[in-house]
């Protein structure tokens, strides 16, 4: 059995579940809840003979022998009795409910899908391939709104490539979402290192930390960690936690890889008392902060440098917004580049994010010791955006359009960089001097203004004239919420 005959194979009945109603999301959370209880069961059994976390009477052993009514309420009892457990029974059953209403299709499921395989002798990478793709194809599910949860694939793996992550640190994603970042870095050191067994078992339940606000998708990404060999069944430590990143930090690490929630300014809806809804930002106020802001990623950015350890590595995917917002944003810039070495920014191409309207970038930097000098030299810019056409479907963005980025980074040794037409250097003089301190730096001509011969196709720029008027539409919401709290 391989990756791409079991992705089918599970889809396949979401086909059939779905006349009656179930989408994607749902299906995939019901595979997640099923799969753990058969995964739970294979491994107190030979030749695994592991205490299982499963309480006795909810096990796979009795869901098996259930069908009709019966069925329906037992697995509904399940579910609650297991949401209520500390640890990784926690996490993945937390608020669960049964969304399959016919007996019959949930038994189907059961006995036909689930129970045919023993899924803990597959390997890791066939199954934790297969789940991934199936959280692929949720994220493409356009009206499920999963895809904000979902960074490109090629896009972390180059990340990952220029961060070489190794055995001997910690890592964490403070927006992990189904856990992206996290599986790539797991893979890579996996791939580049001889790991000893006490490495190994470091790499399976201490290097890898994860924090997701979304309950529903901190289980999503507890499961694809566990099918890649992250964590375990019984874990009471877990390597993924659902709560609010920002109101607090959760430790410090060496290394940090995120894409935090694209999206609004954090607000909380009130009800007045003439009756009407209005919405009060939720400016964040923390000693740790340089700043305070209700801009979310203003305040991912600053959370993200107090996790990081002195000499710690970070990446960071960013909206444009964050790199020229005055106030706040003014602030941060000036303080990150003087604590910190921002030494690369990569300048992404639009059409390569679910959320449309997306126009971000990456931004590389280091946590370094208090000192009067600032740590900043010179920040080098990747530009991958200008004259770059990329769709979710007819063009997606390749592991292999990064190649030349990757080589520009120079991990090996990224203090002996090039220059070249895509990869400019700028001093921390010309940086600080820049209106606002703006880092919305390119050089490079559009040649869609020069060339009409040779424009994209019609629904590359369609969809480009899209995502520019929702994200100017987003910034002119957020300009209009500004002005209306300031005359209140």
């Amino acid at each position: 059995m391989t990756a791409s005959t079991l992705v089918p194979k599970l889809w396949n009945y979401c086909n059939i579940l779905r006349d009656d109603g179930l989408s994607y999301g749902d299906y995939v959370e019901q595979l997640t809840y099923l799969l753990f209880l058969k995964m739970a069961d294979e491994q107190s059994r030979p030749p695994f003979k592991k205490p299982s976390p499963i309480p006795k009477g909810f096990g796979w052993d009795v869901l098996i022998t259930l069908d009709g009514d019966d069925l329906e309420t037992h697995y509904r009892h399940t579910l609650e009795e297991l949401g209520k457990r500390p640890g990784m029974l926690g996490v993945i059953f937390r608020k669960a409910q049964n969304k399959i209403q016919d007996p019959a299709k949930l038994r189907r499921l059961i006995v036909d899908l689930i129970d045919k395989e023993v899924w803990s002798s597959l390997e890791a990478d066939v199954k934790g391939d297969a789940y991934e793709g199936l959280l692929q194809k949720n994220a493409e599910d356009v009206k499920g709104g999963a895809g904000q949860y979902f960074t490109p694939r090629a896009l972390i793996a180059a990340i990952v490539e220029v961060m070489a992550p190794s055995p001997d640190i910690t890592i964490c994603d403070p927006a992990c979402g189904t856990g992206g970042f996290l599986l790539a870095a797991h893979d890579y050191i996996v791939k580049h290192h001889e790991l000893d067994k006490s490495q190994k078992k470091k790499l399976k339940n201490g290097t890898l930390f994860g924090v997701e606000l979304v309950d529903s998708v901190t289980r999503l990404c507890a499961m694809n960690l566990l099918l890649h060999g992250v964590g375990s069944e019984s874990d009471a430590d877990m390597p993924v936690v659902s709560k609010d990143a920002l109101a607090g930090k959760h430790g410090e690490y060496e290394m940090v890889l995120a894409n935090p929630p694209f999206g609004k300014k954090s607000s909380v809806t009130i009800v007045n008392e003439a009756g009407e809804q209005q919405k009060e930002s939720l400016i964040i106020n923390r000693d740790d902060f340089w700043a305070s802001t209700s801009n979310k990623q203003l305040n991912f950015l600053q959370h993200i440098f107090t996790i990081l350890k002195q000499h710690g590595h970070a990446a960071v995917v960013l909206p444009d917004n964050v790199l020229f917002e005055g106030g706040a944003g003014e602030t941060i810039r000036r303080e990150l580049l003087k604590q910190g070495d921002v030494h690369t920014l990569l300048r992404l191409p639009t059409g390569i994010f679910y959320a449309q309207g997306v126009k971000a970038n990456v931004l590389f930097f280091d946590r370094k010791p208090a000192q009067e000098k600032p740590w900043t030299k010179k920040l080098w810019i990747y530009d991958l955006r200008t004259n770059q056409h990329f769709t979710l479907k007819e063009n997606t963005l390749k592991r292999s359009d990064l190649d030349e980025f990757v080589k520009c980074y120079n991990p090996k040794n990224r203090h002996n960089r090039k220059e070249s037409e895509r990869f400019k250097s700028f001093t921390y003089e010309e940086l600080i001097k820049r209106d606002k301190i703006n880092l919305d730096i390119f050089w490079l001509k559009d040649d869609a203004l020069e060339d009409s011969a040779n424009l994209p196709d019609p629904d590359i720029i369609a969809q480009e004239i899209t995502d520019d008027l929702e994200a100017a539409l987003e910034q002119f919401a957020t300009i209009a919420e500004d002005l209306k709290q300031s005359k209140e």
